[in-house]
């Protein structure tokens, strides 16, 4: 989702490079998020072990999740910023420091991606790609620039994560239960996955009292509904899913409440605080620069 959605597998800062010379009127009509009544914001999450097998050699986790969501000119873009603990049972604590962030443009042809992953402050792992047409009608090729030759064709159909939820939204509005899409968000090198979702029944969330204040409620106050994911990733031939999450999606896009569940332990994701957004795109006569809007 335009939240992207694996939790405990983190990511990077991406420098969104994109010309802003045009009104920002003059995009409007090609925002169907914004049509669609997504809200722009910001949100922080806790996130916390909540269960494991008895087998796992994890002892604990625990860690704080950043994520921004907004419409630029011609482009939606999103940012995720990491801080993990993880503590094992027979080894030292690992403190993990992750940042991703896309560019998923409008028209659904173009979508730039960037992550890093950091241990104990040393980077071990950093990803930034594009996905290109490659001369057919719809974008199918997904090229790494790091790591270098990485190439995955993307099957005909396959949605990004804004288009994902998107789609989402709409057959849970329409009353239907079920939904499968293969969507590609560049958060790793794994390529894009088949995501298997139950649309469930409506969902009233409360915020807990202690962080209530830190909560726009003016997010939070729309219809909301429960669902349940599973994640297959096309590059494994396994009939079982990777992993599967479980959380109250509101039709602004927020989320507010989430669980996933890995093979061995399961990790919760609550909203601590949440926060309405602007548009990123700038009046005529704004330019960005290393990602920052700056006047000319």
């Amino acid at each position: 989702m335009g939240i992207n959605i694996k939790a405990i597998n983190p990511w990077s800062v991406f420098l969104f490079i994109c010309a802003l010379t045009l009104p920002a009127m003059s995009h409007a009509g090609l925002d169907r998020a914004t049509k669609a009544g997504m809200a722009p914001h910001k949100a922080l999450y806790d996130i916390k072990l909540s269960s494991k097998d008895s087998s796992s050699k994890i002892a604990n986790i625990s860690g704080r999740m950043f994520y921004e969501w907004q419409p630029s000119c011609d482009a939606w873009i999103s940012t995720h910023r990491f801080d993990m603990m993880y503590e094992y049972v027979e080894m030292p604590a690992v403190r993990v420091k992750s940042d991703f962030s896309t560019y998923e443009s409008f028209d659904g042809k173009s979508f730039n991606f960037t992550s890093q992953r950091k241990r104990d402050d040393i980077v071990f792992e950093e990803i930034r790609g594009n996905v290109a047409s490659n001369g057919e009608d719809y974008p199918n090729e997904a090229v790494y620039s790091i790591p270098e030759d990485l190439v995955y064709e993307l099957p005909e159909g396959t949605l990004f994560p804004m288009a994902h939820t998107l789609d989402v939204l709409a057959s849970v509005k329409k009353g239907q239960k079920f939904h499968k899409a293969t969507i590609f968000d560049g958060s790793d090198g794994e390529g894009p996955v088949d995501i298997t979702s139950f649309l469930g029944k409506p969902a009233i969330y409360v915020p807990p009292e202690e962080f209530k204040e830190h909560i726009s409620t003016d997010l939070i106050g729309g219809n909301a509904w429960h669902m349940r994911l599973a994640f297959f990733p096309l590059n494994k031939a396994e009939s079982t899913s990777d992993y599967e999450m479980s959380l109250i999606l509101h039709d602004n896009g927020v989320i507010s409440d989430m669980e996933i569940d890995y093979s061995e332990f399961s990790v919760t994701q609550k909203l601590i605080a949440l926060e309405k957004l602007d548009s990123a795109c700038e009046p005529e006569g704004v330019t960005p620069v290393d990602g920052k809007a700056k006047k000319k």
